[in-house]
C-alpha cells in the first residue's frame, strides 16, 4: 500500500531521507542533526506534530546490525581473531553507522507519518 490519505508513501520516505519537509520536499526538517523544525519555513506545514520517539533509533540499530555485524559473524576468519580486535573494529565501526543513518532514518520515519495523516491542504 503505497496511497494513503492521498498521500504517496514513498515521496514521504524519499522526502524524509533526504531530510526535507515531507509535505513541500523544499524546507528543511531538522534545524540541528536531529531536531525536527516545528514548522516548515517554505510551505508552513506543521512538522512538529509528528512523534518519532524510539522508533528512528530502532531501525538504525537494526539496520546498522544487519550490515556491519552480520558479515562479522559470517566471516570464519573473524572468527579466529581476538576477541578484543574485532570488538575494537565493529564497536567503533557500527556506531558511527548508527550516528550516520539516524538523521535519514528519522527523516524517512517523519515521511511515513505524514504519509499516514489525511490530507488537509
Amino acid at each position: 500500500m503505497t496511497q494513503t490519505f492521498g498521500r504517496n508513501t514513498w515521496i514521504g520516505m524519499k522526502r524524509g531521507l533526504a531530510r526535507r519537509c515531507p509535505h513541500c520536499g523544499e524546507g528543511h526538517l531538522f534545524q540541528g542533526y536531529l531536531k525536527v523544525q516545528p514548522i516548515c519555513e517554505v510551505c508552513g506545514h506543521d512538522n512538529g506534530a509528528y512523534r518519532a520517539d524510539d522508533g528512528p533509533a530502532y531501525f538504525t540499530i537494526l539496520i546498522a546490525g544487519h550490515l556491519l555485524i552480520t558479515p562479522l559473524a559470517a566471516f570464519p576468519i573473524i572468527w579466529t581473531w581476538n576477541p578484543l580486535i574485532t570488538a575494537a573494529v565493529a564497536v567503533p565501526l557500527t556506531a558511527a553507522a548508527a550516528l550516520g543513518l539516524l538523521a535519514f532514518v528519522k527523516g524517512a520515519f517523519i515521511g511515513v507519518q505524514w504519509a499516514m495523516q489525511p490530507a488537509t491542504a
